[in-house]
């Protein structure tokens, strides 16, 4: 029974993500939903700054703290293991959920391109980031990053082995695609407003920083190995190796 349970918490936690994932794309991107970064009533400027900023801040920490391997060893003491990657996903989602609700549009134009050939560049490199963040996810393991492994392991009553250390594809020109991916969606925008230039530019400030600590558990993790790959592969824009990988070289898992 217990098996059966964390086996269907882990796939509604992985639904309420997938869900969550396909509005991002609509709320950043301004299409189909109708609650985007653009839309909404409008409210004095600082009340609007002061909430986006307190929204992000509440993902950040969330997003951060909940990947930090102190804090999960602290937290399966309350949570069953089989499951916390499970609730990670879950409070990700629903931190961003909570952002799509309540976020205050600044509607000030930054820049609006109305060169038919400048919308569709944009347009596309919109799609394309997106399309590099999950296309990520499946050449690390999609299904482990996201809780699925974890749970269907526990159901069959098999032990759970982590992922081995691996830089397939895009991880072979550039440490960390996936949110290579989210900084090109977010930036690639043919009408930007003010409030869609703080979101890009906080979401990029937290992208650097969790880049570090994510690095820094990756080293405490597989010690000269990382250092190995990172000393010949760029941190986010691809460039070719130095060198060819070593067998079994790899890269981080995206914020976690």
């Amino acid at each position: 029974m217990a098996k059966g349970l964390a086996f269907l918490y882990g796939l509604i936690a992985y639904a309420i993500f997938f869900v969550t994932f396909l509005y991002a794309v609509a709320f950043v991107g301004n299409v189909i939903v109708p609650k985007t970064i653009d839309s909404g009533a409008t409210t004095p400027i600082a009340d609007a700054i002061l909430v986006d900023v307190l929204l992000l801040g509440l993902f950040a920490v969330q997003h951060s703290v909940m990947a930090r391997p102190g804090f999960k060893h602290w937290w399966t003491h309350f949570v069953p293991a089989p499951v916390e990657r499970s609730t990670y996903v879950l409070l990700t989602s629903l931190c961003l959920i909570l952002m799509y609700w309540q976020w205050r549009p600044l509607t000030n134009v930054v820049w609006d391109v109305h060169n038919p050939a400048g919308r569709t560049l944009l347009q596309a490199l919109f799609w394309l980031g997106w399309l590099i963040v999950l296309a990520s996810t499946f050449m690390i393991d999609h299904f482990d990053l996201f809780g699925l492994r974890q749970v269907y392991f526990y159901l069959r009553g098999r032990e759970y082995v982590a992922v081995g250390f691996k830089a397939p594809l895009l991880y072979k020109y550039c440490r960390h695609p996936l949110l290579l991916g989210f900084l090109i969606a977010f930036w690639a925008a043919p009408h930007m407003t003010t409030g869609h230039a703080m979101f890009a530019a906080v979401t990029t400030a937290y992208i650097l920083l969790a880049i570090q600590l994510e690095e820094h558990d990756l080293i405490v993790a597989h010690g000269e190995r990382y250092q190995e790959y990172r000393g010949r592969t760029s941190m986010l824009l691809p460039m070719m190796q130095k060198s060819k990988p070593a067998p079994g070289s790899a890269t981080g898992s995206a914020g976690r």
